[in-house]
């Protein structure tokens, strides 16, 4: 009788794991994406895993200054534009991208990669680079426990900015 019972409940557990893995649930550092609209009917999507500040120091320790970063955790994080744009005074042509960063005190450098579909880590992927941007770096009023890709609409574009433990990285975006 007790095989009849614990083979079905094995099952049951090992498929709720599989479906939570599947969903990305468990993972310390969870899925979250940003879109920016910048009206008719161009957009820009992001995708990344958003890691958490836990008491931690992050930038100049967990994220080294001058060495590029994945922008996010696990998955490399990914920038779909529907339609050709200008970031941070440079074309982007319309197309999925992945995007890192390179972090400083001062400044931060925001790269957009054609290669895609990678882990976030190690960065061998200079030779896919499409642009190098620079970012403007200021300091958050309070903390930011989570990582957080957001699209801030401005004049006629929008301004991504990257939100974590006290820093704010961001550039402004537009239509071609």
């Amino acid at each position: 009788m007790q095989k009849r019972i614990a083979l079905p409940a094995l099952f049951t557990i090992l498929f709720a794991t599989a479906s939570l893995a599947q969903m990305g649930g468990g993972r310390p550092s969870p899925a979250a994406s940003a879109t920016c609209d910048l009206g008719g009917g161009k957009t820009i999507k992001t995708d990344y895993s958003s890691p958490r500040v836990k008491g931690r120091k992050i930038y100049g320790d967990l994220v080294p200054f001058g060495e590029v970063w994945r922008t996010g955790a696990n998955d490399a994080t990914t920038f779909v534009a529907s339609a050709d744009v200008v970031v941070g005074g440079k074309s982007v042509p319309a197309g999925s991208y992945t995007i890192f960063t390179v972090p400083a005190a001062d400044k931060w450098t925001l790269i957009i990669n054609k290669k895609t579909g990678e882990w976030g880590i190690p960065y061998k992927y200079e030779s896919d680079e499409l642009v190098r941007v620079d970012m403007k770096v200021s300091k958050l009023p309070s903390p930011v426990e989570d990582f957080t890709i957001a699209y801030d609409k401005s004049g006629a574009g929008c301004t991504l900015r990257m939100d974590w433990e006290t820093t704010r990285a961001s550039v402004d975006i537009t239509a071609k």
